[in-house]
């Protein structure tokens, strides 16, 4: 290394010390995070940015397994609270709106400087691993307007004609890509198409805006399953048929981002009566189980990640990574 490059490191080095500090707390669905996350965040005075692709829809509680909180005036804005602690990106946004990863990382990025000038630490928690890549690694994402002409003509392939096109146009994201939501191997399609360039290679790493520790949740996986078949099963005697008929009573149509998410779109052939209901959450299980391995793999290729089996690490992770 050369004196130059020697003294530019060390002063990126330093530049990097300063910046401010950023806890991110993941894994899959089911392993724990909220249970983690409350209890962190109570010990480091933390504020919850949510990173849940799903639990930032309204009147979607269950299905989404939105942890029970309220919202209430805090300061001079209405927060959600869970347990008393504030939450962010939750709860906010209607089942017929749309929401995505630029406007994850925006908003998160505002919620993380409201933490700080209020001196409490941000906690980023959950398993949406696009969005916390987004964040982290600032992203520069293609903003591309809906193509509704494109979109129409997509629309009508199913499930595999549209994952083996974007094979062809873009592996890596249709390797990591939910197999079974529609909506979003369209989307990438679209982008795809659009720019005439993978979607994969669109996402620039931006200027680092915070000192990060990224902590996963380890579950064995023999356990994380047993926790979704529980936890199936107890959506289920909570209502989850009853919340998933009244959101199509109200029109929202299948197709919309929240309806085809995991835990509701599951039970569209069982209300136009072509399966039973044991078989609509039997598939509910399998798709859940599906989709937290996919989540497992896209976290297992970032090696910044610090895994836990118990909160007690990772506390003792938080708070040597505060001291310095």
């Amino acid at each position: 290394m050369t004196t130059d490059n020697y003294f530019a490191k060390g002063l990126m080095d330093k530049q990097i010390k300063k910046l401010p500090k950023l806890v991110v707390l993941l894994g899959p669905t089911a392993s724990g995070k909220t249970g983690w996350s409350l209890q962190i965040a109570k010990q480091f005075q933390g504020e919850i940015i949510s990173a849940d692709s799903r639990q930032i829809y309204k009147k979607m509680d269950i299905g989404t397994a939105k942890p029970l909180g309220e919202w209430r005036w805090n300061g001079v804005r209405k927060t959600f609270f869970v347990d008393d602690i504030p939450h962010h990106l939750v709860d906010f946004i209607e089942p017929g709106e749309y929401f995505n990863v630029a406007e994850f990382r925006d908003r998160a990025i505002k919620y993380c400087k409201l933490a700080y000038k209020q001196n409490r630490l941000p906690i980023i928690v959950g398993g949406t691993g696009l969005y916390i890549s987004a964040l982290i690694d600032n992203w520069s994402i293609p903003r591309v307007p809906p193509n509704r002409k494109l979109r129409h003509s997509l629309q009508e392939k199913d499930e595999q004609e549209l994952l083996a096109l974007l094979q062809n146009l873009d592996p890596l994201t249709a390797q990591n890509i939910d197999s079974h939501n529609k909506r979003r191997i369209i989307r990438a399609l679209e982008v795809c198409i659009l720019t005439g360039e993978p979607f994969s290679r669109q996402r620039k790493i931006g200027e680092t805006l915070f000192t990060v520790l990224q902590i996963g949740v380890e579950v064995e996986r023999s356990i994380l399953y047993q926790r979704i078949e529980e936890r199936t099963d107890t959506m289920m005697k909570l209502g989850l048929l009853k919340e998933v008929e009244l959101l199509a009573r109200k029109k929202y149509g299948w197709n919309l981002p929240s309806m085809n998410g995991i835990g509701y779109r599951e039970f569209k052939e069982y209300f136009e009566k072509k399966i039973t209901l044991d078989q609509a959450i039997a598939k509910l299980k399998r798709h859940t189980k599906q989709f937290a391995r996919r989540q497992i793999t896209w976290f297992r290729h970032d090696s910044r990640i610090q895994w836990c089996q118990t909160v007690v690490e990772a506390e003792d992770l938080i708070k040597k990574f505060l001291q310095n």
